[in-house]
């Protein structure tokens, strides 16, 4: 065997010992919630489900200090089933709240702040339900200093659910505005029909705000974001009603779409 096999022999070994300790690592975090699950298949009693939470607090506090051996990655995505689990659970959740939610994002986008799914589901989940709009923002703006307009494709999106939360969540119809103006600059990068839509109407919003900081425009479209974003029935209904107590209309067409008809009066 020459050198160069040698050494790509090594590599290899060096990168799957790396892999296997990184799932051992992972698997020790799991095992005890495994555990748990096959030692008791009762309804959840609120004291157990605190302690869960506890766990799950500690487990992801682990998360967030263990090195990554070149599998950030790799655990981001795990953190983000992990977190799926935990939100889909609605009867622990009406118990406990949604408090870990920051908790689960903080792991993920320090892992790995390209990973633009995850955006997706951060806004709802901490402003919305955990209701915690300014921890949101400030995980935002911390890891939209590492991005660019091409990395990760697409990012502008992650402008647009700041500015969502600044004017739904926080009532700051002027740093909405600017965050509109950034989704819109950043999405005129590229040449493609969503991205050419979601400029145009970034743009458009900002100019609601600019005018009138607290339009009902701007926030019947940022509502219409969230809805059409909507992770579950709860957030869907949530976003109709505010788009109905604004003055909004909401009409179904003949394909079977929903329309957002906004107020007369802005």
């Amino acid at each position: 065997m020459n050198y160069d096999a040698r050494e790509n022999l090594s590599q290899a070994i060096a990168a799957a010992g790396m892999a296997l300790l990184c799932g051992g690592a992972i698997a020790l975090l799991q095992k005890p919630q495994l555990k748990q699950l096959k030692a008791d298949q009762n309804i959840a009693t609120p004291e157990k489900v605190q302690r869960e939470v506890a766990a799950e607090k500690a487990k992801l506090k682990i998360l967030q200090q263990m090195p990554g051996f070149g599998f950030d990655n790799l655990i981001a995505n795990w953190t983000m089933v992990q977190f799926l689990i935990y939100f889909g659970d609605e009867p622990a959740r009406a118990q406990t709240g949604y408090s870990l939610s920051p908790e689960y994002f903080e792991a993920i986008l320090d892992r790995d702040p390209r990973f633009l799914d995850a955006y997706f589901f951060l806004s709802s989940s901490v402003s919305l339900y955990a209701g915690m709009p300014e921890r949101s923002v400030a995980m935002l703006d911390k890891v939209l200093k590492l991005l660019d307009p091409q990395v990760p494709p697409k990012s502008y999106y992650i402008w647009r659910y700041k500015a969502i939360d600044e004017l739904l969540f926080l009532g700051d119809g002027k740093a909405a505005k600017k965050s509109f103006e950034m989704a819109a600059d950043w999405a005129s990068n590229y040449s493609d029909p969503e991205s050419q839509a979601v400029a145009a109407i970034s743009r458009q919003t900002a100019a609601y705000l600019a005018s009138n900081p607290d339009s009902k425009t701007a926030q019947i479209s940022a509502w219409t974001m969230v809805l059409n974003n909507a992770i579950d029935d709860r957030t869907r209904q949530i976003a109709i009603d505010r788009i109905r107590a604004l003055g909004g209309r909401i009409e179904i067409s003949p394909e079977g779409s929903l329309q957002i008809i906004p107020p007369p009066e802005d």
